[in-house]
């Protein structure tokens, strides 16, 4: 049938009527796919090279002091004979002997010390415990504070004002002094229990070391309690926290379930910067001898002992200043990443 070329009838054409297909479908949608808040989160995250090299470190890191030590050849305590301040990749003469009558010898990679103990293994054992402090103190933080500052700022009032105020007077106690004065407070204590069964280790790992442990849990929780109180001031005047109080749901649930759960995504991206703050602080204290006993060694101590040949066998104090520069420096990396990425200010 033709169609007047003058008329203003609109042309049909039959196919213009047949549903659309789902590709066609799919060309019209704009909105991105909706993904979970820990998805979204963690693909921002790998987008993020920097934090992703800090991850690898990390990882490299904890490779060399946890796995390493179960297969390598020496001891952190043994102490080989004639095999005094050896640098790099050196033999002691003894060695230089088995080897030529065709013994195969394991070679000191970072040299040895002056009672002759291997020094790669002293500095994955040092590496260890700094790892192992830093986990522990910022585990002990994130629980203390975060229970702290929930508990207050959900019944505020005087609760909060009472709370509060304590957390102020913490803040201006020294912490290195509370050290020492608990290092003698506790020794008499520490040695009793050493004499039951099940509380040998306590001597193994030393007075000094509970007593940082003791501090992180008296002191250094009020940062991690300030900003949990901040989030929960904010989030509990939500509708869902009004609709769980309208069911009858307690208070510890409230806080628990809904609060903290909800300050997830800040509570990791705090601890993750906590950690390298907990080694640092462990290193230094272990640097002015407070921190665990000989002959266990930690990346501070490593560093005490080596300050006073610097002159001579410098390598035996930039070993383990290197070490704790590179495990801060990728702690950090990585919680300016995880907060990049689970911010939800930031997105773009």
């Amino acid at each position: 049938m033709k169609q007047n070329p003058i008329s203003f009838q609109l042309k049909l054409n039959p196919e213009d009527f047949l549903p659309a297909t789902e590709e066609e479908k799919e060309s019209l949608v704009i909105m991105r796919e909706s993904v979970s808040f820990w998805k979204d989160g963690f693909r921002r995250l790998v987008k993020n090279k920097v934090a992703m090299v800090s991850i690898v470190v990390i990882l490299i890191i904890m490779v060399f002091s946890f796995i390493v030590p179960s297969f390598y050849p020496y001891s952190y305590k043994e102490q080989i004979k004639g095999a005094n301040n050896l640098k790099p990749m050196e033999y002691s003469e003894k060695e230089l002997e088995a080897i030529a009558a065709g013994e195969k010898v394991f070679p000191h990679i970072f040299g040895t010390d002056k009672l002759g103990r291997d020094y790669a293994i002293r500095v994955m054992m040092g590496s260890r415990i700094s790892l192992l402090v830093g986990l522990i103190a910022t585990a002990i933080i994130l629980v203390i504070g975060s229970a702290y500052g929930s508990i207050a700022a959900f019944f505020g009032g005087w609760v909060d004002l009472v709370m509060m105020r304590i957390v102020d007077i913490i803040y201006t106690i020294p912490d290195i002094l509370l050290i020492v004065l608990l290092s003698f407070a506790l020794h008499a204590p520490l040695e009793a229990l050493t004499s039951l069964p099940g509380f040998g280790w306590i001597r193994t790992v030393g007075e000094n070391l509970i007593s940082i442990f003791i501090v992180f849990a008296l002191l250094y929780w009020v940062g991690m309690a300030r900003m949990v109180r901040s989030q929960v001031l904010m989030l509990k005047e939500s509708e869902y926290v009004t609709a769980a109080r309208a069911l009858g749901v307690g208070n510890g649930k409230i806080i628990k379930k809904h609060l903290l759960t909800n300050c997830i995504g800040t509570l990791i991206v705090t601890t993750t910067l906590q950690i390298p703050s907990s080694i640092f602080t462990e290193s230094f204290l272990s640097f002015l001898g407070l921190g665990v006993a000989v002959p266990l060694p930690s990346l501070g101590s490593l560093a005490s002992e080596a300050i006073n040949g610097l002159n001579t066998y410098p390598y035996l104090l930039f070993i383990p200043a290197a070490l704790i520069s590179l495990i801060i420096l990728s702690f950090n990396l990585l919680g300016d990443g995880l907060r990049d990425a689970f911010d939800p200010k930031l997105k773009n």
